[in-house]
């Protein structure tokens, strides 16, 4: 496995979606804490560590408190609340809705912020740290999504008129912005070196003094890959850890709109390589409903460098993904698409 070493250190692999302990560089120091429903760790200078990791978490819990879907006070709990009637927002939840509303339109609707009513039925209703098993089946008709469309935005006065009957959650796409948004809060009070990952979603800034590249761990089904990353954003959408049982049902909570029901593909996990986090989570979650052909089609045609790991461990990548150093941490197991 090539790692990246500063002189006779360590490499320091930053896990896409484990956190175990590892080596940090001369003069950096690492945090963590829970928001959003996943674990968010960044990596900052020493002498600009104080500062930068109260904007990290400033930003992360004002977020979680505005688009949470499992706070009952939250901004967003609100608009649901009131669907079917004009609303004003914030500047941050209605950003964070144009933005869902134009990856929606962008993918045809294969990115659908509209399907919350259909992941309670399926079970979803509550934190994920929270699911149990559930004992029943679901009692009504899943129905597809698509209500997205209906969704009315008037842009000078940030109203937000959503049709009776629908709810919205964000999922991943509110992640990929907020890593965003944290590195240019930083790049705002100076701080040009810094990684922010929220669960797998995560982008950089700069380099730590005496490296070249970021070498990012990313966990496969089976095993996982080092591979050296310089600037941008990665994301991953998978069912590695997002899954439970209905009844006799095994389920995740990626669905596919056409249907409203759990994606069935051959997937295991997708991680799109981009220049913005809000990017790669849309591009991830989008090839992992399309499936290995038509996924990596779409990969292609957008010029993304991804990884796509099948659910039998083997995996391929597509675009200009680091594919040399894949082959020397796992031969014959990673093919070009």
């Amino acid at each position: 496995m090539e790692t990246i070493t500063q002189d006779n250190n360590p490499p320091f692999p930053v896990h896409m979606l484990l956190e175990p302990d590892y080596v940090l560089p001369a003069g950096v120091r690492r945090s963590q804490f829970h928001a959003m429903g996943t674990q968010i760790s960044f990596l900052l200078p020493e002498e600009q560590f104080t500062l930068g990791a109260e904007i990290i978490r400033t930003l992360f819990e004002h977020w979680e408190r505005t688009l949470s879907r499992f706070l009952p006070d939250s901004e967003l709990t609100q608009l649901n609340q009131l669907a079917g009637k004009p609303v004003i927002v914030s500047k941050l939840l209605f950003s964070v809705l144009s933005s869902a509303l134009d990856a929606a339109r962008s993918t045809d609707g294969l990115y659908d912020p509209t399907l919350l009513n259909q992941l309670v039925q399926l079970g979803y209703d509550r934190t994920f740290e929270e699911i149990s098993q559930q004992p029943s089946t679901v009692k009504n008709t899943i129905v597809p999504g698509g209500r997205w469309r209906e969704i009315q935005l008037n842009p000078p006065l940030r109203l937000v008129t959503m049709p009776a009957g629908i709810q919205v959650e964000f999922g991943g796409i509110a992640k990929g912005m907020a890593v965003d948004a944290a590195l240019e809060s930083l790049r705002r009070e100076g701080i040009e070196t810094a990684l922010v990952n929220a669960g797998g979603d995560l982008a950089v800034s700069g380099m730590p003094i005496g490296f070249h590249q970021w070498p990012i761990e990313i966990q496969g089904k089976t095993r996982t890959w080092v591979v050296p990353f310089h600037h941008g954003a990665l994301a991953t959408s998978g069912i590695g850890r997002r899954h439970w049982r209905q009844g006799t049902e095994l389920r995740h909570h990626l669905l596919d709109p056409r249907t409203g029901l759990p994606a069935q593909t051959q997937l295991w996990s997708v991680t799109v390589a981009a220049a913005q986090c809000k990017q790669a989570e849309v591009a991830a979650k989008v090839a992992f409903l399309l499936g290995i052909d038509k996924g990596s089609a779409f990969l292609s045609q957008h010029g993304l460098a991804a990884l796509l790991v099948l659910e039998d461990g083997s995996a391929l990548t597509v675009g200009p993904w680091p594919q040399e150093s894949m082959q020397e941490a796992n031969k014959n197991e990673v093919q070009q698409w």
